[in-house]
């Protein structure tokens, strides 16, 4: 397939009326909205025009059509750049939409959603983000086509392009995704860098003067500049050489005119992030020789260019549906293959060979999990991921599978380096790409590091897998730097993330089977690094039950609860312990594992009471974190034996004795709420 989109050559006249058609849709929906960022898309349109009319491949009939060129506006607060685009090129995109910018229920939201709005490819707006999801694309493409390109390489062969920003170049994330994409040569990304030289508070130069090229240079990137966004044909150049550069990522600096024609905004850090008013939208008009009214107005014969988008955009898929049903008569096998990894589905018996284990096991979590991890990934080809230079200690490589670098594209281990921020954001990108399961590990103390991508991940609803470690004050001699305190509690916080913490080895092999088959958001495995013991199943639940979130593990025989003891993770040995210690002396225990709250949440009510009966308002839940997130559970009656405090270095089992978490003190804090 060729790289670019092969047309007639095009008017300057119509040129000029395309470009200021996104302009004039732009301000508009800001000033209508009262609320936007009408600037960016005023600079940007030349760029934005020349992308989807003439290089970018897409069909806007079937935004999911796999061969299609990515596109990534990371500058998410120039929304309605993307947002004019896709309604002139005729996706399934109405003016009445545009007209509804930034109103509620909308589908031209504040920022780009990728559930909300067809041909959104990511939800952009914490700047940064976007450049590393386009990363985590770019790796995707390079990895499936490594499978099954075979002497069909056009099939597989599209790009990542993106706007990205002043912000997004300043912010740590980007940097993080830029040296790796460099590092590992992705040829397949474009990127177009609006330096615009404006942000919220000024001009660029009062916090940032550096060159951004050379920066790119270092990186390992192929740079080239652009020094006025309106010179299409120097643009085109620029555009087309980035696309021919196959062994660098391409970064292409654009000198660009934030709010590009208003007589009193242009170039003002005004234009960037407030309507321009009624009377300056006149004049901004007027200056580009376009009828003050109506609203919204789009000239038939602007219109009517974009519009051939559609029949373009419908010629490139039928050429790649014929080539890929040539392909699929040669290779039946990997096309089917191809095929089921698109629609997610997982192999027949992905999950034989999944370990179990016996009471004479002892071992940590990370590593009962690891084992589960082998298993899988002999069977899921598209179980692809790594670990941010910890692989050491969180055991996730995949053994054999070699490393993707450049020139081994199909390697199945990623080496993130010390960048956690950008491995979450790659694995967004990863994920949103299609085809593939990503994961990704370090430890739980650094998921301080990449909340910001968690979120969006759990926002975006994307199957990836967190592989945290480490996850408590027992990893021990590293100290209260390392040690997650608040970290558990945090991460319930967030909607759609779905964390596990597995407390022995058989609910660890449990928990990767719930990863594999939860697709409605990101699955989070907190593990340990201390060894536990493998509870003794036999006239006790199996771990199978994880899959409930929580369940009754074990409880006094022929007797109504006193208590409830409830606990996650490395602490649900010390509930059972406690349990037999609390019978000697009378009481009926009921012992609750709860790895995950948000499985139990997703539970109907009926089974939830059955687990924890409304009237039994005795309970004590013991974790090695702050209390904060199980009031729900154990209600004002109940208490929690948690972390109020930072932990401290030692020995871990001195560690968690000097904080409370033995049998001993568990059993002395169930006697004061049973006799209190």
């Amino acid at each position: 397939m060729a790289s670019a989109l092969k047309s007639e050559p095009i008017r300057s006249d119509l040129n000029q009326l395309c470009i200021n058609s996104i302009r004039v849709l732009a301000m508009d929906a800001v000033q209508k909205a009262n609320s936007g960022h009408p600037g960016m898309p005023m600079g940007m349109a030349p760029v934005g025009y020349l992308l989807f009319t003439r290089f970018i491949r897409h069909n806007p009939r079937n935004p999911k059509w796999y061969g299609r060129d990515r596109f990534v506006l990371s500058a998410g607060h120039g929304s309605m750049l993307l947002y004019s685009l896709l309604y002139l090129t005729g996706y399934d995109l109405t003016l009445d939409d545009i007209k509804q910018f930034r109103q509620l229920n909308s589908r031209t939201p504040g920022h780009p959603e990728s559930l909300l709005t067809p041909g959104v490819e990511t939800t952009t707006g914490p700047l940064g983000q976007g450049f590393g999801n386009g990363v985590g694309m770019a790796i995707a493409a390079q990895h499936l086509a490594s499978r099954f390109a075979h002497e069909n390489p056009e099939l597989f062969d599209h790009r990542i392009f993106a706007i990205v920003s002043d912000g997004d170049i300043m912010e740590g994330v980007s940097s993080e995704a830029a040296s790796i994409a460099g590092h590992l040569g992705l040829g397949n990304i474009v990127y177009l860098y609006d330096d615009n030289h404006v942000t919220i508070d000024g001009h660029t130069e009062i916090t940032f003067d550096e060159d951004v090229c050379q920066r790119f240079d270092a990186y390992g990137w192929h740079t080239q500049t652009v020094e006025d966004a309106n010179d299409l044909d120097a643009l085109t150049r620029a555009i087309e050489n980035g696309i021919a550069e196959r062994g660098r990522p391409s970064l292409i600096r654009v000198r660009s005119h934030i709010g590009y024609g208003s007589p009193h905004f242009q170039d003002s850090p005004e234009a960037h992030g407030k309507a321009l008013g009624v009377e300056e939208v006149k004049l901004t008009k007027q200056n580009l020789g376009w009828p003050t009214e109506p609203e919204f107005y789009v000239p038939a014969e602007a219109l009517a260019e974009f519009r051939k988008c559609v029949e373009r955009g419908a010629k490139l898929e039928a050429e790649w549906n014929r080539r890929f049903a040539v392909y699929s008569a040669k290779h039946p096998d990997a096309a089917a293959e191809f095929d089921a990894m698109l629609k997610g589905e997982l192999p027949k018996g992905w999950d034989t060979d999944l370990p179990t284990f016996t009471p004479r096991d002892s071992l940590a979590t990370r590593q009962s999990a690891s084992q589960a991890e082998q298993a899988i990934a002999k069977r899921v080809w598209n179980l692809f991921g790594g670990a941010a230079d910890l692989n050491e200690s969180t055991f996730t490589d995949v053994k054999d599978g070699g490393s993707f670098e450049r020139g081994n594209w199909g390697g199945r281990n990623l080496h993130f380096g010390i960048r956690e921020h950008g491995m979450c954001s790659i694995l967004n990108g990863i994920a949103l790409h299609g085809g593939f399961i990503p994961y990704g590990s370090s430890f739980m103390v650094f998921t301080d590091y990449c909340r910001p991508s968690i979120r969006l991940a759990a926002l975006m609803e994307l199957h990836v897998i967190y592989v945290f470690t480490h996850d408590s004050i027992g990893l021990g001699e590293d100290g209260p730097t390392h040690q997650p305190i608040e970290h558990l509690a945090a991460l319930r916080a967030i909607p759609n993330l779905t964390l596990i913490r597995p407390g022995d080895a058989n609910e660890a092999v449990e928990a990767w089977r719930v990863a594999m088959t939860h697709r409605s958001g990101p699955v989070m495995l907190a593990l340990s690094r201390q060894k536990l013991p493998t509870l003794d199943r036999k006239g006790r639940a199996p771990a199978s039950d994880l899959r409930h979130g929580g369940y009754i593990l074990c409880e006094t025989v022929g007797r109504a609860p006193d208590l409830i003891l409830l606990a996650s993770g490395s602490e649900l040995h010390l509930a059972v312990g406690a349990k037999d210690e609390l019978e000697k002396r009378g009481h009926a225990i009921r012992v609750v594992s709860m790895p995950s709250f948000e499985l139990f949440e997703a539970e109907d009510a009926a089974y939830r009471d059955s687990v924890l009966p409304p009237n039994i308002r005795r309970r004590l839940a013991i974790e090695a974190a702050v209390p904060m997130s199980w009031y729900r559970w154990v209600g004002l009656d109940g208490a929690v034996v948690g972390m109020t405090t930072f932990g401290a270095s030692g020995p871990y089992q001195k560690v968690l004795e000097h904080f409370g978490f033995t049998v001993e003190n568990v059993v002395a804090q169930a006697l004061k709420l049973l006799e209190g």
